[in-house]
């Protein structure tokens, strides 16, 4: 299962996560869940979203919070943004010139 980069639909990204959804459900409780993937999300740093989200996300402002609203509901926290890294470790992909990276 692979999360859908920003350039697909809605639907497919609404259908990923109604799949993680349900995936997540079939777990049961007392297992301990981690997620790991490179979900193409810009998270933001909104303090409402602390908990789940730390101070160090590489974003200012979050574009899609579907899986910063994923991670809240679930009480789960995303560990990346929660300790300090160099800019260039909080992206995945920079373009063959070396001078893009992810906007």
């Amino acid at each position: 299962m692979y999360a859908p980069s920003k350039e697909k639909s809605d639907d497919s990204k609404y259908s990923f996560y109604e799949e993680l959804e349900q995936v997540f459900h079939h777990v049961p409780k007392y297992h301990m869940k981690i997620l790991l993937e490179d979900f193409h999300a810009k998270l933001g740093k909104e303090n409402i979203f602390k908990p789940t989200v730390g101070n160090e996300s590489l974003h200012l402002v979050p574009i899609d919070n579907r899986i910063v609203n994923f991670a809240t509901t679930k009480n789960l926290v995303i560990k990346s943004t929660m300790f300090p890294h160099q800019n260039i470790r909080k992206y995945t992909w920079t373009s063959s010139d070396g001078k893009t990276q992810p906007d």
